[in-house]
């Protein structure tokens, strides 16, 4: 039985597995392809050398042998999987480098050799959004009114120092414009981003969420940095080594990353592996079901999913669930619908109550406005042990001299305190 939407395995996430059965009927497959084409960035077209993290094979490791033809790769592929999922469908995915960077006319005749395949439901097209003539567009609308496309992104994040470090060599604003512009053509994007990467802390990794959720994406993919032999980035962490994260931190970031998605966007992926041989670190990485698996455990674990905490509701339930006990005694001061929030049965008290009745017996007081220090010591007086003072607050400032937890949410702020404050 699955417990959450958007998913047929009771994952806490828009999984693109359940994605494409619901659109397809079918178990789909993506076939990644080597087309042969270069990039703006390495060219000189744009700058020099490529990202600072890209391998030689322009991130299309696992993609087909760029000497054989399309067909060739395409069925080599495809002839292991059907030989374990008979009947399945497939999308051609041009993965290596960039792969609208190209005439229009040489772009048509691969992508069409591919579409005309048996059990070719789709294309999917690694790009760049400096790399997408207005001519392009026209195919690309074209095209995806005749065949399930998808145009993927390379953003990898939205912080400009970062950007100017990896050596992107494009803009946030030009990203932004270029995903505006194909979903007005409706066209489907995914954006690739990457934690990990030099320098930036969690923070800016979940800033980088934010925006996205302004935007009117369609999926994500969310890649952990690997330093690999032979790039840029190996130069730099071999002169200057850089924080690499550690298994647990990447694991505690994507899960914040996906508590803040919006719930429509179809989480594509949530982390990869780079080819041993290559990999300088990290080497966790290598085990990448295991990974997998513990952000799975890790979302279960904080009884959260994705989008929880777009909604102020899901924090103040998630608080109570966690700190509340049968007959434990709460206070309720001008919160709305309060009942819906328990799990368990609760002793409610009005604000008509014996201050010293009470005093070191509750366990709960929820507050919908702010209070000034005089209200605020007589609720903190009132705490038994494990209690919790819970406020929906316009004015954060007023709190921040005291030892407090708090939660920006959708532009509310619930702050937390306890008995120790």
């Amino acid at each position: 039985m699955n417990n959450f939407k958007n998913t047929n395995s009771n994952k806490r996430y828009y999984t693109l597995d359940y994605f494409y059965k619901t659109k397809f009927k079918s178990k789909v497959f993506k076939v990644s392809l080597n087309a042969g084409f270069s990039c703006p960035n390495i060219d000189g077209t744009v700058g020099f050398g490529g990202c600072i993290y890209c391998s030689a094979k322009g991130s299309g490791d696992y993609a087909g042998n760029v000497n054989d033809d399309l067909v060739k790769q395409f069925n080599d592929i495809k002839d292991k999987l059907d030989k374990k999922w008979p009947n399945s469908k497939y999308i051609g995915y041009f993965q290596a480098h960039t792969n609208t960077y190209a005439p229009i006319d040489i772009l048509k005749e691969k992508y069409e050799t591919i579409l005309k395949l048996n059990n070719v439901v789709g294309l999917t097209v690694a790009t760049r959004p400096d790399a997408i003539s207005g001519e392009c567009l026209d195919y690309l609308e074209e095209l995806s009114k005749r065949t399930f496309l998808t145009i993927e992104l390379g953003l990898q994040t939205i912080h400009e120092k970062t950007t100017k470090l990896i050596n992107r060599c494009h803009t946030l604003e030009c990203f932004d414009e270029m995903v505006k512009k194909l979903k007005k053509r409706k066209i489907n994007v995914v954006v690739h981003i990457i934690n990990g990467l030099p320098y930036e802390t969690k923070d800016m990794m979940l800033e980088t969420i934010k925006h996205l959720n302004t935007l009117n994406i369609d999926g994500i993919k969310i890649h952990m940095l690997h330093i690999i032999k032979n790039t840029k980035l190996a130069k730099i962490y071999e002169d200057n080594p850089f924080h690499v994260l550690t298994k647990d931190e990447y694991i505690d970031i994507v899960c914040d990353q996906i508590e803040l998605l919006n719930p429509n966007i179809v989480v594509n992926r949530i982390t990869g592996d780079a080819k041993l041989d290559d990999l300088i670190e990290p080497f966790w990485t290598i085990k990448k079901v295991s990974v997998i698996n513990d952000i799975d455990k890790e979302l279960e674990k904080r009884n959260t999913y994705q989008g929880f905490m777009l909604d102020i509701n899901n924090k103040i339930k998630q608080i109570i669930i966690k700190r509340i006990r049968n007959n434990d005694i709460i206070i309720n001061d001008k919160f709305d619908n309060i009942n819906e929030y328990f799990s368990v049965k609760v002793n409610i008290l009005n604000n008509k109550f014996d201050i010293n009745k009470y005093q070191g017996k509750i366990s709960l007081i929820l507050i919908n406005h702010d209070i000034d220090d005089n209200f605020l010591n007589i609720y903190l007086k009132l705490l038994n042990k494990k209690g919790t003072i819970l406020i929906l607050s316009n004015n954060i400032d007023k709190y921040l001299k005291y030892n407090i937890n708090y939660y920006n949410i959708n532009k509310q702020v619930l702050i937390e305190f306890n008995n120790k404050t």
